[in-house]
């Protein structure tokens, strides 16, 4: 029996596809991912049960599974069990192939077919490992080099990038997306096509790049992003992040993280692209856990998808799939085979996303519109804007200096941040203490009623349910004058400055702003919209302490519709 320990999902996914293709009496394939084993040795005894030849390669090679490769082995040379070791990189691991208990050329070669990783090769790498280790005699090919970096059309497959472009309508913005050579390879594809359609369908010109990694190359270009620079008005892209390219290489010199060099950090090829960067998520866990979790994603991908992107200035869009398993039941190899399978809810969420960013950065100066919300924690004319260490009135009319300078159309004679301040409470504000009747029939920014309802009536049930427990049916009763609700700010050309509408109301102010399971307003949630669909602004800044955005109900990262 042949045995595949693999950590990389996408080489189980090409196993079972080419195991599909072997001729019935062919030896027995199985698969095991070793990731997150809590038993090595039960893992291991259980892997060699009735084993001959054992295939295993690990991401970061030895250090990515050292008590288990370590027991492999042992266990291998005592069975007298083939065992040809590869690490996860495209450069041979020199470690990994001393270890093997195998001829150095068979496990170079058997790297090679895993290096052009697709269903074909995969397929041929089975017959190689037959007919070389349990001489077999079915017969096999080279490897069939495949190149690193394409360009993928949902439907019609690898084109040239001429091809790609010659479809796209040149009055819509252009969004990239930048994703790995392995789901190209093995057909993991189904979320790459479901984006690609969602851009399109949102108005949109989708362009799809794959390639094996978005770090520096041995001369210091970035080859994928190269491809797309001057192309795109976007990019979003699931892979990991580009800047920690130093760290491997001050690794060799430094000593295994240490050293001032491991803390470089280089995305100067994303920054030179200069467009938005977006990262979106392709989750490890399923549909099902991600709905059932208040976080929204594992540590893992908290950390790889997320926080480690952020480092090269990427902007988190949002989950656009999910890692689902067929049942390992009649599975071709043993195990459950994993699948990315895309959510088109967040998908168009996504690209909606990094449509708006594309538009934004073609619209003129003059064109466009900037809201800034002060915040206002608790509600009180004293604490408007308040926060530590910062100026929050002259930071304000320094970014408005900014954006005027941009070209931009602001319009205050503001002398200092206390006029402004003053202007914005004497206009009105939520400070119950103070805010008057006349006040609110004064105010000019407002929110019809009826179009609340019309968007209200668009919310999730069971949001809408929430909501209506806590602060009864729409419009509720606060800052509402008439027919229309009031919302507290200051029209300057195109710049707004508003005051961020209260997260609730009651007698414990703190309480209320930090609540986690306390749904919005309909006040709040009428000034949101008017922000977005009335005023029409193209991007919201929110300055002075935290604001209480984050503190809404929901997941705290890789964010549901509701």
């Amino acid at each position: 029996m042949l045995r595949f320990v693999t950590t990389a999902d996408t080489e189980i996914l090409a196993t079972a596809a080419a195991v599909e293709r072997l001729p019935a009496d062919f030896p027995r394939v199985r698969c095991a991912n070793p990731g997150g084993v809590a038993d090595n040795a039960a893992f291991v005894a259980e892997l060699l049960d009735g084993a001959r030849v054992v295939l295993c390669r690990v991401l970061g090679g030895r250090r990515g599974w050292p008590e288990g490769f370590d027991l492999l082995r042992a266990a291998c040379a005592e069975q007298g069990i083939a065992l040809l070791a590869l690490g996860g990189e495209v450069e041979p691991d020199a470690e990994m192939t001393a270890a093997s208990l195998a001829p150095s050329g068979a496990v170079a070669q058997a790297g090679e077919y895993l290096r052009h990783g697709d269903v074909d090769n995969v397929e041929q790498l089975l017959r190689f490992l037959a007919d070389t280790f349990l001489l077999e005699g079915w017969g096999f090919e080279p490897p069939k080099e495949i190149a690193d970096l394409g360009v993928y059309v949902p439907g019609r497959g690898d084109v040239e990038l001429e091809e790609a472009l010659a479809t796209h309508d040149p009055a819509r913005p252009t969004v990239g997306l930048c994703f790995y050579r392995s789901h190209r390879l093995t057909g993991n594809t189904a979320f790459v096509d479901a984006f690609c359609a969602a851009v399109q369908h949102a108005g949109g010109n989708a362009i799809a790049v794959w390639s094996t990694t978005l770090r520096r190359d041995s001369e210091g270009a970035v080859p994928a992003l190269a491809l797309l620079d001057g192309h795109v008005d976007a990019l979003v892209t699931t892979m990991l992040a580009t800047g920690g390219s130093g760290a491997s290489q001050a690794a060799a010199t430094a000593g295994e993280g240490v050293g001032e060099e491991w803390q470089e950090w280089d995305a100067a090829a994303l920054a030179a692209l200069d467009v938005p960067v977006l990262q979106a998520v392709c989750s490890t866990g399923s549909r099902a856990a991600w709905e059932a979790s208040e976080v929204g994603l594992s540590p893992l991908d908290s950390a790889t998808q997320v926080a480690i992107p952020e480092f090269d200035g990427r902007l988190l869009a949002g989950v656009i799939s999910f890692k689902e398993r067929d049942p390992a039941e009649g599975s071709p190899v043993g195990v459950a085979v994993p699948r990315y399978v895309p959510d088109f809810e967040r998908c168009a969420r996504v690209a909606g996303l990094a449509l708006r960013h594309a538009r934004l950065r073609a619209l003129r100066a003059a064109d466009r519109k900037v809201a800034v919300l002060l915040t206002s924690f608790p509600t009180k004319h004293a604490k408007v804007g308040m926060a530590v260490g910062l100026d929050t009135p002259a930071s304000a009319l320094r970014l408005f200096e900014a954006l005027a300078a941009d070209g931009m159309h602001v319009d205050h004679d503001f002398a200092h941040g206390d006029e402004l301040m003053h202007a914005l409470i004497g206009a009105g504000g939520h400070d119950p203490e103070f805010l008057t009747d006349a006040q609110l029939s004064a105010a000019p920014l407002r929110l019809p009623v009826a179009d609340y309802l019309a968007w209200y009536a668009e919310l999730p049930a069971a949001l809408r349910e929430s909501i209506e427990e806590k602060w009864g049916p729409p419009p509720g009763d606060r800052y509402l004058d008439g027919d229309d609700f009031v919302v507290a700010g200051l029209e300057l050309g195109n710049v707004l400055v508003a005051i961020q509408p209260p997260r609730g109301y009651g007698e414990d102010p703190v309480g209320i702003y930090h609540d986690p399971e306390l749904p919005p307003t309909h006040h709040y949630l009428a000034c949101y919209w008017w922000i977005d669909r009335r005023w029409g602004a193209d991007a919201i800044v929110h300055l002075g302490k935290h604001g209480s955005l984050e503190w809404l109900p929901g997941k705290t990262l890789a964010m549901s519709d509701g």
